[in-house]
């Protein structure tokens, strides 16, 4: 079959992988600004156990965006951030249905399917740690 762009996977990993730690770094930063206000909020959205489930969200997020970005233990960092993106459903957003314009599960849903994505695939060749399959 004939394609339009060359197939080229390790580009592909690096753009999901810059990507979703940069997004994951957006949403983390201001949690470790703040924790104390992230705990509150995660009480009051009925978030169970909230310091916990917060200082694992914070950690996710930022630690795992920045294992994402580097491309280092991207399988770790990958399921870290499809955990959280998973309590987020659950927890959150699944109330509100599916559209993103209504708080619900659509952006987190694709977000922890980006991570799922890397955490199966690895980084890719342009990463710190380099690989694939094993």
């Amino acid at each position: 079959m004939r394609r339009l762009l060359p197939l080229n996977p390790d580009a592909a990993l690096l753009i999901v992988r810059v990507v979703l730690g940069i997004i994951m770094l957006y949403h983390g930063w201001p949690k470790v600004a703040d924790l104390g206000g992230t705990i509150e909020g995660f009480s009051g959205m009925g978030v169970p156990i909230p310091a916990l489930t917060a200082t694992f969200a914070t950690v996710a997020e930022v630690g795992g965006g920045l294992l994402l970005l580097l491309g280092v233990l991207t399988d770790v960092a990958g399921l870290l951030v499809a955990i959280d993106m998973l309590g987020a459903i659950i927890f959150v957003h699944a109330k509100n249905g599916f559209a993103v314009m209504d708080g619900g599960v659509e952006w987190p849903l694709a977000l922890l399917a980006m991570a799922l994505a890397i955490a199966l695939a690895g980084p890719g060749r342009y990463a710190v740690q380099r690989g694939g399959s094993p």
